[in-house]
């Protein structure tokens, strides 16, 4: 036998941690590999030759200690106006009517700030967004909430009660004026640019699971539509680490998850017993398709998710009392309440990171009728949001959760002009809030500003890729350390720590 069959034969024969994890004895096989996998057992076995991306992360151990174990991601699509919810601003009152050069202020349009951080997809000369100069008065009182102080509009009763025990940012901002922002805040990049994986992608990429029989990467109500599947998407990671949807229907969580009728338990394991079968033939043949690697894992998964995902999403067994803590005896409040409440049963079992979508693309941008849709918006989310962080404190599971509330982008100061308009804002990526809570968070606390019009995040302000940074921190992983050979990502991807806001 010559050199180049030797070689040939070598490169070809599959390592001891691909026969069990692909080949091994039926399902008894997958789970030895895995749990030996989830050890770190078989991590020394890797070489350069199968460094790929469905590999886990080579991070130093204990380089951080983690804080949390879990994420709970909320997500309210459209952009909230940050002005009406956590950072009210009285100067709109004061100079409501005005244009911004018409103010004691420096015009938010001709700082630096603007040009530095916006990046319009539409040429600068057209673009109308963000830049309407005529203010537009707060739509809601406020008043200081809690003992720590901090400001929140009369549209939060609920959630005001629970504000010392929330972490406020500020001063973050994004770069797109469209809804392509729901992505970047989940990818931390522009539609323009080459898109990276999401924050769920990478969390599951990097973290061991805590229960074999669910998905470590959990969506609630999402994606909101087909072309923002990239906020729970892995692209290069693998499609194994992308977010998997459930409904909650106990009796059809997962599409096609539920055994036939017809069929018994022992016949259907017979069943995918063959198919591992001969998945795993074609894996020996083909040992770099990440494809097909991951469609093995998900017959395996989805096996034993059958019994235990509809469990997971049935609240039958949950009190009265909890359900109206959640706000689901009334109809105004119970789609939210349900997806928050089953997000914490979800992490009483051990799933990783959790992605809440209380409400449906675009619900709230009000570019007319701001007061009304607001009004409305906050009553579906207050209570059920307010009732699950009593609930996650009174069971204990803030100490190693991290909750995380954002949106895209905020809404503009000025008032939105186009088509005639007279009643809302337009969307504004200069500076928004966001707020966290839970496992290592500051309780109380308000980081950063915006300026007196709530235009520009002030200082450096928070790039969105913060927020993952900060995020990953606290699950003890370093987000400049989540690299992939032959994968560049860029500084800003990477994101910094928000340090102020940590214990």
């Amino acid at each position: 036998m010559n050199s180049n069959e030797n070689d040939h034969e070598a490169c070809c024969q599959p390592s001891r941690r691909m026969f069990l994890s692909d080949f091994g004895m039926g399902f008894t096989g997958l789970a030895l590999g895995a749990m030996f996998a989830e050890d770190g057992r078989l991590r020394a076995e890797e070489t350069a030759v199968h460094t790929q991306a469905s590999s886990p992360p080579q991070l130093t151990p204990h380089s951080i200690t983690p804080k949390a174990k879990s994420v709970v991601w909320i997500f309210l699509s459209g952009g909230y106006s940050h002005l009406e919810t956590f950072d009210p601003k009285p100067a709109l009152n004061k100079y409501a009517g005005k244009t911004f050069d018409k103010t004691p202020f420096e015009n938010p349009v001709d700082s630096v700030l603007h040009k530095k951080r916006f990046r319009s997809v539409a040429a600068e000369e057209i673009n109308v967004r963000d830049v309407y100069p005529t203010i537009y008065p707060m739509q809601v009182g406020w008043k200081k909430r809690g003992e720590c102080g901090v400001e929140v509009t009369d549209w939060w009763p609920y959630l005001s009660q629970q504000v010392d025990e929330l972490s406020f940012v500020r001063n973050m901002w994004t770069t797109d004026n469209d809804h392509a922002a729901e992505n970047q805040i989940h990818t931390g990049r522009h539609r323009l640019d080459v898109q990276e994986p999401s924050i769920g992608a990478w969390a599951h990429y990097g973290l061991g699971t805590l229960n074999e029989n669910l998905p470590k990467f959990v969506v609630l109500g999402g994606p909101t539509r087909s072309d923002t599947r990239l906020s729970i998407d892995s692209l290069y990671l693998g499609p194994q680490h992308a977010g998997v949807p459930l409904a909650l229907d106990p009796n059809n969580p997962l599409p096609f998850g539920k055994r036939q009728a017809s069929q018994s338990f022992a016949q259907q394991q017979h069943e995918y017993d063959l198919i591992h079968q001969l998945n795993s033939l074609s894996a020996v043949e083909y040992p770099n398709d990440q494809d097909l690697r991951a469609r093995i894992r998900a017959y395996e998964l989805a096996f034993r998710m059958q019994s235990a995902v509809p469990e997971a999403v049935d609240m039958a067994k949950e009190t009265e009392s909890t359900t109206q803590l959640y706000g689901m005896d009334k109809d105004s409040t119970k789609a939210a309440g349900e997806k928050l409440l089953a997000a914490r049963r979800l992490i009483e079992r051990g799933v990783r990171f959790v992605q809440v979508y209380p409400s449906g693309y675009g619900t709230w941008d009000s570019h007319r009728e701001l007061k009304k849709n607001h009004t409305r918006l906050c009553e579906s989310v207050d209570k059920p949001v307010a009732g699950f962080i009593a609930d996650m404190k009174q069971r204990g599971l803030l100490d190693d959760t991290v909750v995380v509330f954002c949106t895209e982008f905020g809404r503009t100061p000025g008032l939105e002009l186009r088509g005639g308009g007279k009643t809302g804002r337009d969307h504004h990526p200069n500076g928004f809030t966001i707020w966290m809570a839970g496992a290592g968070i500051k309780k109380g606390h308000v980081h950063g500003e915006t300026d007196p019009l709530g235009y520009h995040a002030l200082g450096e302000g928070h790039y969105v890729t913060d927020l993952h940074a900060t995020t990953l921190h606290l699950l003890g992983l370093d987000n400049r350390q989540l690299e992939i050979p032959g994968r560049k990502r860029l500084d800003i991807d990477h994101g910094k720590v928000i340090e102020d806001i940590l214990v």
